[in-house]
């Protein structure tokens, strides 16, 4: 059996795929984590090539499974109110989740891109 690997962490050609994350700490245990694709190099968001979803997970330090704290989809790429044409509305790749912890571990992030797949990436949250 050919093992694959379905999910992307480094990049490669000229965009940029892997979820970016920035952790804020709004205090009293609530983190903001933006999530954004195409932070360094914009990614292309056209109807032929966009970016279609992303979620966040939070991995407790010393839990057996992470959490899912959200997921967001980027649902218009060209629609308007006629319909698609290429005057319309584009999602841009960017989510915020909100969520209270006491504990430190790891945030990960995914993205997917409609014509290159999956991608991850992973910060520390302390």
């Amino acid at each position: 059996m050919m093992s694959k690997k379905w999910i992307q962490t480094a990049d490669w050609k000229n965009e940029k795929h892997v979820p970016a994350i920035e952790i804020e700490n709004k205090g009293d245990g609530l983190f903001h984590i933006h999530i954004s694709v195409g932070k360094e190099i914009r990614h292309p968001n056209t109807i032929s090539h966009h970016i279609k979803w992303c979620d966040a997970f939070f991995w407790p330090e010393g839990e057996k499974f992470p959490v899912e704290v959200g997921y967001c989809t980027f649902d218009h790429h060209g629609e308007s109110a006629q319909g698609a044409d290429s005057s319309g509305m584009y999602s841009e790749p960017y989510a915020v989740f909100a969520f209270k912890t006491d504990k430190p571990g790891t945030v990960m992030a995914t993205s997917y891109c409609n014509i290159h797949g999956l991608w991850k990436d992973e910060a520390e949250l302390k």
